[in-house]
This record gives C-alpha cells, sequence and structure tokens, in this order.
C-alpha cells in the first residue's frame, strides 16, 4: 500500500474510541484504521487511557441479594447469536465487507459514469461507496456539515490536494470542491455524511433525492 498521507483528525478518533461517532462516520474510522498503522496505534492509545479511566471509578457495594437477583436475570436472558467476521475483500476492508455481507458492491449509476452503493442511511447521516472511472468528476459541491472521504483504490484530486489509497479527506461547510479522478484504475471510495450535500449544478439537485446524499 502507498504511504498514507491524510489520517483521522485526533478527536474524532477519541469520540470513535468512546463509541459516540455516528454510524456512518464509524464505519469510514474503522475502515481506515483497518489500512493506517499510525491511526490504530493512536486509537488503541485512547482506548488504553479510557480502560484506565475506568479502573479508577470509585466501585459502589451493592448488597448479596442484588447480585443474586441480578444474576438471575442474566441466566434468563439467551445469548446473543455470534455474527460472522469478515476479513479484506480485494480492495474492500473488513469493515466494508462485514456491512456488504461478504458480498460484492451492487452498482448503481447516478451519472457521469459515476455508480454508488449505498451501505447505510438514518437520520444521522449515510455511508456509500463510489466508483469515479479514471478522469471523471464527482459534481461540484459543498457541505452542509461533514463528509468523510477514504480512497480504496486509485486516487482523486480536488481543490485541497491528492488523496490516495489509505487516505481520508474530512470536508467541512467551508470547503467546495470537484474531485476528479486520476487515471488508472478508477477511483472507489468509502463516503459518509452527516447532512445533504450542496451540489451547485441543477441536475444533480434533481437526482439528489434518489441518490440519498
Amino acid at each position: 500500500m502507498s504511504q498514507i498521507n491524510h489520517h483521522i483528525p485526533e478527536a474524532m478518533l477519541v469520540a470513535y474510541a468512546a463509541g459516540s461517532l455516528p454510524q456512518s462516520f464509524a464505519l469510514v474510522v474503522a475502515a481506515h484504521v483497518s489500512l493506517c498503522d499510525e491511526c490504530r496505534a493512536g486509537l488503541g492509545a485512547h482506548e488504553a487511557v479510557g480502560g484506565a479511566l475506568l479502573e479508577g471509578e470509585t466501585l459502589q457495594m451493592v448488597s448479596g441479594s442484588t447480585k443474586e437477583a441480578v444474576f438471575d436475570q442474566l441466566d434468563d436472558v439467551p445469548l446473543p447469536e455470534t455474527d460472522p467476521t469478515f476479513e479484506r475483500s480485494g480492495v474492500f476492508p473488513g469493515p466494508v465487507m462485514e456491512v456488504l455481507k461478504g458480498k460484492l458492491p451492487r452498482w448503481k449509476s447516478v451519472g457521469g459514469g459515476v455508480r454508488q452503493t449505498l451501505l447505510h442511511a438514518d437520520n444521522e447521516g449515510s455511508a456509500r461507496l463510489l466508483y469515479i472511472p479514471p478522469g471523471k468528476a464527482v459534481p461540484d459541491h459543498g457541505h452542509n456539515g461533514i463528509e468523510l472521504t477514504l480512497v480504496l483504490q486509485g486516487a482523486f484530486s480536488d481543490e485541497i490536494g491528492r488523496f490516495g489509497v489509505g487516505d481520508l479527506e474530512v470536508a467541512d461547510d467551508t470547503l467546495e470542491h470537484t474531485p476528479v479522478a486520476e487515471s488508472g484504475a478508477p477511483c472507489i471510495c468509502l463516503a459518509a455524511t452527516d447532512a445533504p450535500l450542496r451540489f451547485n449544478s441543477l441536475i444533480p439537485r434533481l437526482l439528489q433525492p434518489l441518490m440519498r446524499i
């Protein structure tokens, strides 16, 4: 894998370690961590700090009868089924394959040769895979919130710079950009947003409800 130059912001890594990120953002962070030794080490450090803080909490003593009642209730709760663990497949990291249930993406055209596979959508945001042919661009757009874009194959460039495999771009409401895929392999990205994008041209705006982006 090429050198990773764009990483997860520290505050977002802390939020992921605390389990407080929305599901769509957590998926992107998990995928990046699976590719990036630096961020994986940083996550481990934050998790260790969180564990140390929990160990330092004052213990609350409970009566024997209370403990027995809790254990009795636990005995009546059926054990959850263990979800299968999915490994990396091709360019898709394990966390992405888990959402895909081990299957390949089912691409849908969104125009201009660009395709997408919607992975998750709820009231906190959405996550999708994007397939951008070489030399093609995602329509010029701004942001009403945060957009995370992780490159899984190929590369793209925009007003900020170049993003290759493993790089994570964090775009906020101050950025308007037109990501363009480089020549060579198609650019495949994992992208997540917590608010609809602001497209500057009419056709993408008309298609936006269908694309759910």
